[in-house]
C-alpha cells in the first residue's frame, strides 16, 4: 500500500468537510478523519466532543444550550466524526465572551485535538478550516488566548508560533493575546483595561465562570458543596450574558479562581483538585 496523508478541504454546499488524499513518503498508516459542522439542525444528534455522555447529562445539556444560543452570533462549532476531543469552536471577536478588542477578528474559544486522536494532523484541519472560513467572511486574522509557557486550558504557544501566530498582548498574571493577520495593515489585538491587573476587591475564593466549558456544570457545585463544608468563604460568580465576560476583571472567563483577591488559576478543579489547592494555600 501506497503511504498516504490527508489534508482538508471545504464542500461549501454540504455540512461536512472532505478530504483528499495525497501521497508522503514518512506515513505508515492511513489515518481518515470526518469533518461536520455542529448546528442548531443536528445539535441534538451530534457529540459535542468536550463532554461525551448522552443530552441528559448536566455536563453536556448545559454546553449544547450555550452552543444553540451562539449559533446567531456567528459561533461555528467543527469536530471530527469519531467519538472524543478533536474540535476547534470560534466566534466572531465582537461576540467573543472575553474582554478583548479585536474588532473585524474571528476568534477561537478553543482548539482541542486530544488522545488517540493527537499527531495525525488534525489540529493543523481544524486550523485551516477555520482560517478559510474566517478569510471567507472578510475577517483581519484570527486571535486566541495563551502563554509564554503552556497553561492547562490553553492554547500551546509552539504550536501557535509554528503556525504564524504572535503574542500581541499580555496581562498581569501571564495570559497572552495571540494573533494571526490576514494582512499587515490589520490592526492588533488587545486585551480590555478591566483585564489589565486581574485583582479584586473580594475576600476568601471568588470563581468567574461561564457554562463555555461543560465541565463547570458538574463541577462548580461540588466545588462550593466542599468549601461549604470546610466552612471555607467561596463565592461563585457566574458570567450568564456576553456583557458581563467582556467586562469581568479576568482575561480567562471560562474559569478564573481567586484568592484574596488575587488571581490563582484557570485550570478547571474537580473535588480532588480542589482539595489539593486548599492543601497549597
Amino acid at each position: 500500500m501506497r503511504n498516504m496523508k490527508l489534508i482538508l478541504s471545504y464542500n461549501r454546499n454540504s455540512q461536512f468537510f472532505e478530504l483528499k488524499n495525497i501521497k508522503i513518503r514518512r506515513w505508515r498508516r492511513l489515518y481518515i478523519m470526518e469533518y461536520i459542522k455542529v448546528t442548531s439542525e443536528n445539535i441534538k444528534k451530534e457529540h459535542i466532543c468536550c463532554a461525551l455522555s448522552n443530552n441528559n447529562d448536566i455536563q453536556v445539556s448545559s454546553k449544547k444550550a450555550w452552543l444553540s444560543e451562539r449559533f446567531g452570533e456567528g459561533l461555528v462549532f467543527l469536530k471530527g466524526t469519531e467519538r472524543g476531543k478533536c474540535f476547534i469552536e470560534y466566534i466572531p471577536a465582537e461576540n467573543a465572551w472575553n474582554p478583548i478588542l479585536a474588532d473585524g477578528y474571528m476568534y477561537i474559544d478553543c482548539l482541542w485535538v486530544a488522545g488517540s486522536f493527537k499527531g495525525h494532523g488534525y489540529s493543523s484541519d481544524l486550523l485551516n478550516a477555520c482560517i478559510e472560513d474566517s478569510k471567507n467572511k472578510g475577517k483581519k486574522g484570527l486571535c486566541i488566548l495563551a502563554a509564554a509557557k503552556k497553561k492547562p486550558f490553553l492554547a500551546d504557544p509552539e504550536f501557535l508560533k509554528y503556525k504564524g501566530f504572535r503574542a500581541c498582548d499580555e496581562v498581569e498574571n501571564g495570559i497572552q493575546l495571540w494573533y494571526l493577520p490576514f494582512s499587515e495593515k490589520a490592526h492588533l489585538p488587545k486585551f480590555k483595561e478591566c483585564a489589565k491587573n486581574p485583582h479584586i476587591k473580594e475576600k476568601g475564593y471568588v470563581l468567574y465562570y461561564t457554562s463555555q466549558c461543560p465541565f463547570n456544570a458538574k463541577y462548580v457545585p461540588v466545588i462550593e458543596e466542599i468549601a461549604k463544608e470546610k466552612s471555607i468563604q467561596f463565592q461563585a460568580i457566574h458570567l450568564q450574558s456576553k456583557e458581563q465576560a467582556q467586562n469581568a476583571p479576568t482575561p480567562v472567563t471560562t474559569y478564573a479562581l481567586f484568592l484574596d483577591g488575587n488571581y490563582i488559576t484557570n485550570e478547571q478543579m474537580n473535588d480532588k483538585k480542589f482539595l489539593k489547592l486548599l492543601e497549597k494555600y
